[in-house]
């Protein structure tokens, strides 16, 4: 027996086997077990040791056996409000993050270091699950170089990882449980004595909770493993990781979202800018023209150009499909467009040349355009057009007729044989239309299917022939708007009084 409190009499002496009197070298003392403790025992000498019997201090046996167990109870209470004020604090920590838009990886990094301070570990990871690439990937570290540490498969079978995420349970132990096994020093956080492993797990409303990470601590400063305590304050805190994780990707994909619509909207003003203003023909002719992709960005097109004194030149033109890489072929052929424009000699010439320089591109994305290029001459009141298969161009007459241009050529990109002829019109300067429009206003549907039609079109812009060309514009692009509100493809008409 050792002393617990008291003097120090001088001398050992050996435990009792039972209450009773023992002879010590100071004499003979009464020794008597405290109740409900392990090993404590009570002496007493002097005059309370009479040999008559137990002495009456005796019976303070269990009143310290009640202070004992107070004491405990207390002991046991600050660790119960020590453990809660960590969770707590943790929680505090924890929600923070999640008031605040923050990049992924500084999210794990910041609840990772509160973690790690409050279990008390050296070493600690959190793993994110990359369901694209259906890999665990390190988000962040502390003790080690994340860089280090190589993504997992969920299934694999020997990763202890992979294992919490996949089972959703919590696995803790030393290392001497996974030495030995193949691939277990692997990654990094399981090298040290202790190891705990945590699946973070988000829940959306009204969803069953789905596993989204895992959290792996190791190296514990308070012993060879990470206690009960340390496990059950881990395993609470999970959740608001999962969420805290979860909030961050889902800023992050905001965020990305928010770039692209930005570039997209980027896109579609430039865009805008390659097609020129009806403004910049003012005194040369009345031309109105509206131009609706049905993304930020799509394939329709059109072109004027000074020609000289009493010259005009119009292209509009539809490149196959649309979005990002119809609005591609587009600018190509615009930029194309300026440069042939300029050293041919006619609309025919000019069609050519466009085909032989823009075959190649167009090939090579298996699409095609249709153009149609006509020429304006006010001196000699005739139009001068070539067509490379585009339907929707026509000139209106003074009587109310519609006549069609027909193509003179195949699409840009359906063929290089053949030659591309040209046609000529003769132009009634005062009162002739030139009406040309993509098939994203002909084929514009309701919701039973039914389309809106090139004749529905030709018969509106015919009796409002001799409207300024911007009402006639207004006027068609509002009834198919009306008839359709949800496009399908692009929706172009350009109307030109010359």
């Amino acid at each position: 027996m050792r002393l617990a409190c008291g003097d120090d009499p001088g001398y050992p002496v050996e435990r009792p086997k039972a209450e009773g009197l023992v002879a010590t070298p100071a004499g003979t003392s009464w020794f008597t077990p405290v109740p409900e403790t392990e090993g404590l025992w009570l002496e007493i000498h002097g005059d309370g040791a009479r040999p008559t019997g137990m002495p009456r201090a005796a019976l303070a046996a269990p009143l310290i056996e009640m202070l004992l167990s107070s004491e405990r109870d207390a002991a046991r209470l600050w660790d119960e409000l020590t453990v809660r004020y960590a969770e707590i604090d943790l929680l505090y920590a924890i929600s923070e993050i999640l008031g605040q838009t923050v990049r992924l990886e500084e999210a794990a990094r910041t609840i990772l270091r509160q973690v790690a301070r409050v279990v008390g570990a050296r070493r600690a990871s959190i793993m994110v699950f990359d369901e694209p690439a259906n890999l665990l990937r390190v988000v962040a570290s502390q003790g080690f170089d994340k860089g280090h540490a190589p993504a997992l498969s969920p299934d694999d079978p020997q990763s202890i990882a992979a294992r919490v995420f996949r089972d959703q349970r919590v696995i803790g132990g030393d290392a001497t449980q996974v030495a030995g096994r193949r691939g277990a020093g692997r990654h990094p956080v399981y090298k040290g004595n202790a190891f705990l492993s945590v699946p973070i797990c988000y829940a959306a409303p009204g969803s069953p909770a789905r596993p989204i990470g895992v959290i792996n601590l190791t190296d514990s400063l308070d012993g060879d493993r990470f206690t009960p305590r340390d496990r059950k304050l881990v395993t609470a805190v999970a959740n608001q990781i999962g969420a805290a994780i979860e909030n961050a990707r889902l800023a992050a994909r905001e965020r990305e979202q928010q770039r692209l619509e930005d570039e997209l909207q980027l896109a579609h003003d430039l865009q805008l800018k390659l097609m020129p203003e009806p403004h910049v023909l003012k005194g040369a002719a009345q031309v109105a023209v509206r131009c609706v992709p049905v993304a930020s960005v799509g394939g329709d097109f059109y072109t004027f150009l000074r020609q000289g004194e009493g010259r005009l030149g119009v292209m509009l033109g539809d490149v196959s499909s649309h979005g990002m890489s119809a609005a591609l072929v587009m600018a190509l052929v615009l930029s194309a467009a300026g440069i042939h424009t300029a050293a041919a000699a006619g609309p025919a010439e000019t069609l050519h040349r466009l085909r032989e320089s823009l075959l190649a591109k167009l090939s090579e994305v298996e699409m095609f355009a249709t153009a149609f290029y006509g020429v304006l001459d006010r001196n000699a009141r005739t139009l001068f057009y070539a067509n490379a298969g585009h339907p929707h161009a026509f000139r209106i007459t003074e009587a109310g007729k519609a006549e069609r241009l027909e193509a003179t050529a195949m699409p840009l990109g359906l063929g290089t044989w053949g030659p591309i002829a040209q046609a000529t019109f003769s132009w009634d300067v005062e009162h002739d239309l030139l009406c040309l429009f993509t098939d994203g206003l002909a084929d514009a549907a309701n919701a039973d299917g039914n389309r809106f039609g090139e004749a529905r079109i030709l018969e509106r812009i015919t009796a409002l022939r001799d409207r300024p060309p911007e009402e006639i514009v207004d006027a068609v692009m509002t009834e198919v708007d009306r008839h359709s509100a949800s496009p399908a493809d692009d929706r172009t008409l350009l109307v030109l009084r010359f």
